[in-house]
């Protein structure tokens, strides 16, 4: 796909066998889930989907799975940033060949690099394949801030650098990038509980972990931010935001997938050492939705 990339695009759950191989038939009902409640894309091998405890042959595999079973559907996002960048333009060539539309790339967590360094990575990585790049600001893991200034620049630079998702959950900055870089790079913004107020002033879209979960309520919403009705979409968000909250307030990658659970769709327990939800954890997503199932009516 070629079109400009826009709106929800679920950071895909990896759901796995008890024996903690990658469930394979379960991934791609949770892509169908998606793409069925209208989503703009959907995410293979990111933070959500356990990226860090996934070997690159495993992150191949994710990304070949969900680009097959999408079938050109819905443009499909990979992430392969690691912590080298041999590895790095490995994993992006690779996933380019099986037909990924656009790379996300994480730049390395294990040692904090400094910006220099960083942009360096960037750069290489992202010049080493054709297909448009996505950068993941997620300074809280990889230690390295890409402030607007930096991220404007690499746009400018790199020709196929067209993207940002920013998890910084500094507000400022998404709205520093919204709106004076828009005109070079489009802005999704990573933290879930940001995206009804990102989608009113103009973000490009929102990259949800939670969209495993409501997925139809997420697309809900945005559908009627962009037809204008922002007061319907306050409702609708009023009525999910609870389940949002909920799931970001206790550990997120065992709380995405108890909600697959709870809303019918198995998807096993977060490969070890992580550990799944304790009871008062669980209670908390199980009441959320319950609420959020008797609004249901008013989401739509």
């Amino acid at each position: 796909m070629s079109k400009e990339l826009r709106g929800v695009l679920t950071a895909l759950s990896t759901p796995f066998n008890p024996d903690e191989t990658i469930d394979v038939a379960t991934l791609r009902q949770i892509v169908d889930r998606s793409i069925d409640a209208g989503v703009d894309g959907v995410v293979a091998a990111g933070s959500t989907g356990e990226v860090g405890a996934l070997s690159s042959e495993e992150r191949l595999l994710l990304i070949k799975t969900v680009v097959e079973h999408t079938n050109g559907r819905v443009p499909v996002i990979a992430n392969t940033g690691a912590t080298s960048t041999a590895e790095a333009i490995r994993l992006s060539k690779a996933a380019e060949q099986l037909g990924a539309d656009v790379l996300m790339l994480i730049t390395p967590y294990y040692e904090p690099l400094s910006l220099e360094e960083t942009v360096t990575y960037i750069k290489d990585v992202a010049r080493s394949v054709s297909i448009p790049v996505m950068l993941y600001n997620i300074p809280p893991v990889t230690g390295v801030n890409l402030d607007p200034a930096t991220v404007r620049a690499l746009a400018e630079e790199v020709e196929n650098i067209l993207y940002i998702k920013d998890s910084s959950a500094n507000w400022e900055q998404a709205l520093q990038l919204i709106h004076h870089h828009s005109d070079v790079i489009g802005t999704f913004i990573g933290w879930d509980a940001y995206l009804y107020s990102a989608l009113a002033e103009g973000a490009a879209g929102v990259m949800a972990g939670t969209a495993n979960v409501v997925p139809d309520e997420i697309v809900a919403v945005t559908k009627r931010i962009a037809e204008g009705d922002l007061a319907g979409a306050r409702e609708l968000w009023n009525a999910v935001y609870p389940v949002i909250d909920a799931l970001l307030t206790v550990p997120f990658i065992p709380a995405v997938k108890a909600g697959l659970t709870l809303t019918g769709l198995p998807a096993g327990s977060p490969r070890r050492p992580t550990a799944g939800l304790d009871a008062d954890d669980l209670a908390k997503v199980e009441q959320a939705l319950a609420k959020l199932s008797s609004l249901k009516q008013n989401i739509g």
